[in-house]
C-alpha cells in the first residue's frame, strides 16, 4: 500500500467521525433553533478519541509521509464541515 492510499483511507475514516462531530455540535444545533440537545460529552469525546485512531496508525507504522498528509486532510475536513454548517445569516450586511 503507498503513502497516499495509507493516508486516504485514513482521511476518509477520520472524516466520516468529524462531520459526526461537527453535525452533533450543541453550540451549532442551539444557533440553528434545534433545542433537541445534540449529543453528550462522553459521546463527542469518544468520536474525537476515533477520529484520532487512523493517524496514530500512520504514525506507528513509521510512514510520517502519510501521517502529515492524514493530519492536514482533517484540518482541511474540519474547516470544511464548520463551513458547511455554518448558520445562514437572514440578510443584511453580515456581523459587524
Amino acid at each position: 500500500m503507498t503513502m497516499f492510499h495509507l493516508a486516504l483511507i485514513a482521511l476518509v475514516l477520520s472524516a466520516i467521525s468529524i462531520l459526526a462531530l461537527c453535525a452533533g455540535d450543541p453550540k451549532r444545533r442551539r444557533t440553528a433553533g434545534d433545542m433537541s440537545g445534540g449529543m453528550t460529552p462522553a459521546r463527542r469525546r469518544s468520536l474525537a478519541a476515533v477520529s484520532c485512531i487512523p493517524g496514530l496508525v500512520c504514525a506507528l507504522l513509521g510512514d510520517a509521509a502519510a501521517f502529515l498528509m492524514w493530519l492536514g486532510g482533517c484540518a482541511l475536513v474540519g474547516w470544511a464541515c464548520a463551513a458547511f454548517f455554518r448558520p445562514r445569516s437572514s440578510g443584511g450586511q453580515g456581523t459587524h
